[in-house]
């Protein structure tokens, strides 16, 4: 009986502080231009294609918060570099991206700039093939995002974002120029 009691003190207790610890809940969706650089390369290129994400925004403050995400990238060679030329370099993702980031936010109104870091895994098919390396891999990755970007609106509820992820088993950075809506949970 007194192991149950403990039990119970102990969940009440951390619900508590739970509701104390975040302030809000709400999600966060994106979509937006995707992009692979490689790490190293003796052109300048970038493979295009397709991002999309959706974070958990656990509010701490109104300068940080906690964002668990999930999404996915898309993108395919297209055999030319920036400039429009030919090239044989290619850089190209086709991946399931998990992880959690965290938000430091200045809290101005109407426009709040922010940025994130975090740690996450990327799930799927990678290529990069350059002059310094060729990778072509299936699988499981880590990656770090990072993000620069600003927060909109009355309630901050429109995001604009350069989000980046360093993926260094493969030698390559995957990321978006993306937009996005955040909506409250009640």
């Amino acid at each position: 009986m007194k192991k149950n009691l403990i039990v119970l003190l102990i969940l009440l207790t951390s619900t508590i502080a739970n509701a104390q610890f975040i302030k809000e809940k709400s999600i966060n969706a994106q979509i937006g231009y995707g992009l692979t650089f490689p790490s190293d390369s003796t052109d300048d290129f970038a493979d295009d294609g397709f991002f999309a994400q959706s974070e958990l925004v656990l509010k701490i403050t109104n300068w940080v918060d906690f964002r668990p995400y999930a999404g996915f990238i898309i993108t395919n060679s297209n055999g030319k570099d920036l400039d429009g030329n030919p090239t044989n370099q290619i850089a190209e993702s086709q991946a399931f991206l998990l992880g959690v980031k965290s938000r430091i936010r200045i809290p101005i109104p109407y426009v709040a700039p922010y940025a994130e870091v975090g740690i996450g895994t990327s799930i799927g098919k990678f290529r990069t093939l350059t002059r310094f390396y060729n990778f072509d891999k299936i699988g499981i990755i880590y990656h770090i995002p990072f993000s620069l970007g600003l927060e909109l609106g009355r309630k901050h509820n429109v995001d604009i974002s350069f989000t980046y992820f360093y993926q260094p088993s493969v030698k390559q950075y995957v990321g978006a120029f993306a937009a996005g809506l955040t909506f409250p949970l009640n």
